[in-house]
């Protein structure tokens, strides 16, 4: 419900309240003051043009004037007097709003810790619907429901530590957020609370469409895709997705985040302005997939992750004026690719990584007005390759890098404009191959390494 500063609001409650809206009497007073006083001078203006002409008021017109005008503003005074009664009432309205809502937050929390998986249940949708009707403690509603997905889980059933119906509480609990994190909406949205899944565990979980405005935590959670569980209607994926949300200026962050199987999904994701970390995560059989999504502007960190294992996906993503860093990051194994993503502007950061297995792929990516860096990488082994992109009036270097092992490809790479440069890079094993690779225009800067024969037209420094 939409409220104005100084004009008439709705007269509707909100959900679960008794206390209607009411204006200040200090408000109501003086404009009835005004509407009197107008609505008398355009009584006298109406007089005056009907009965002309005017005489002169004598002593018993005047007494009856004088007291036509003490009667006004006795009625004025009145309904002054009533209203103020009726804000009153209202505040004893408020109080008794306090005491409902407490009353009703007891009950659902309480229903949240029982034994009873039916009654969780329950106090999971009490508690969205009082979060909805308590809109001045609707963020306690929702930490209250992320604290619950925080608790220790068992996600193994061939464990002694499972709980019988607890998958399916859970599973409600982020559907219910995600169904208030959509728009448009007629229910009251949550787009704008801050969500905190800190060390949660998740084994599937659909954010899909949501709309994000504020900040949202999976720090040190763990998301756990090796189980299959029969849900009535078939299997499970264990799947995470944020399949076409949008994300606004709120941080988004997986610091030191496990990934031990399944799929968690970011396409076609938006992202405005976010800053989203997966700083120190680990990285392991399951998948991270960005395919198809856009991040304006913002920064995706993935600084000190670790690759062991599974794909982490951004093909087809468009980068503008964003930074992606993978500072001091580890590939053991996996796979990091970047095939078809289109970056304007911005910076890709490599620096301080280290490459011992897997692969980093940005074939055919195209690079218009982008920084890509290397600086200080070590190449121990794996695969990085460019080939068959297009980088254009673009900076790509690896300054300080060192080459013991593995390859590094930009087999027909096109370079057009711009600088690549291998200065002080050390190479001591492994390949930088340049197979059909074309600089046209650009600054080349080879260092010790040898300039390949075809390396087109270039300007080699």
């Amino acid at each position: 419900m939409t409220r104005g500063r100084w004009w008439p609001r709705r007269w509707r409650h909100a959900g679960g309240r008794y206390a209607p809206d009411l204006w200040p009497v200090w408000i109501v007073a003086g404009l009835a003051v005004v509407v009197v006083c107008v609505a008398g001078g355009v009584a006298y203006w109406l007089v005056r043009r009907i009965t002309e002409p005017v005489e002169t008021l004598g002593v018993p017109d005047g007494i009856r004037l004088s007291i036509a005008i003490l009667t006004v503003f006795g009625a004025v005074l009145a309904g002054v007097y009533a209203y103020r009664k009726q804000r009153i009432s209202e505040g004893d309205a408020h109080r008794a709003d306090a005491t409902q809502f407490a009353e009703r937050y007891s009950t659902a929390a309480g229903q949240l810790g029982h034994e009873g998986p039916a009654v969780r249940l329950a106090g999971v949708y009490a508690m969205a619907r009082l979060a909805d009707d308590w809109v001045e403690q609707r963020q306690v509603c929702v930490d209250v429901m992320c604290a619950y997905l925080r608790m220790p889980y068992e996600a193994n059933p061939e464990s002694d530590q499972y709980k019988k119906g607890e998958r399916e509480v859970r599973q409600t609990i982020i559907r219910v957020i995600r169904d208030h994190l959509r728009e448009p909406r007629e229910e009251p949205s949550w787009s704008t609370c801050a969500l905190d899944f800190t060390r949660a565990t998740f084994d599937g979980g659909d954010f899909s469409g949501c709309r994000f405005r504020g900040s949202v935590s999976f720090a040190d959670a763990d998301f756990v895709g090796d189980l299959i569980s029969f849900d009535g209607a078939g299997f499970l994926d264990c799947a995470v997705t944020f399949h076409g949300a949008r994300f606004g200026v709120g941080a988004v962050t997986f610091n030191d985040a496990r990934f031990q199987g399944g799929t968690v999904s970011f396409d076609e994701a938006q992202f405005s302005g976010s800053a989203l970390s997966f700083c120190g995560a680990l990285l392991g059989p399951g998948d991270i997939t960005f395919h198809h999504a856009s991040l304006s502007g913002g920064t995706l960190a993935l600084d000190e992750a670790r690759f062991s294992g599974g794909t982490v996906g951004f093909d087809y993503a468009q980068f503008g004026n964003a930074t992606v860093t993978l500072n001091q990051a580890r590939f053991e194994d996996g796979s990091l690719a970047f095939r078809r993503a289109r970056f304007t502007g911005g910076t890709l950061s490599f620096d301080h990584a280290h490459v011992t297995g897997g692969s980093v792929a940005l074939d055919d990516a195209e690079v218009t007005g982008g920084t890509v860096t290397f600086y200080a990488t070590r190449f121990d082994g794996g695969n990085v390759t460019f080939d068959y992109g297009q980088f254009t009036d673009s900076t790509v270097t690896f300054h300080h890098g060192r080459f013991n092992g593995g390859t590094v490809s930009l087999d027909n790479a096109r370079f057009n404009g711009g600088m690549v440069s291998f200065v002080r890079a050390q190479v001591d094993g492994g390949r930088v191959v340049f197979a059909d690779a074309q600089f046209s225009g650009a600054t080349v800067r080879w260092g010790r390494l040898r300039p390949p024969p075809e390396a087109g037209t270039g300007r080699t420094t």
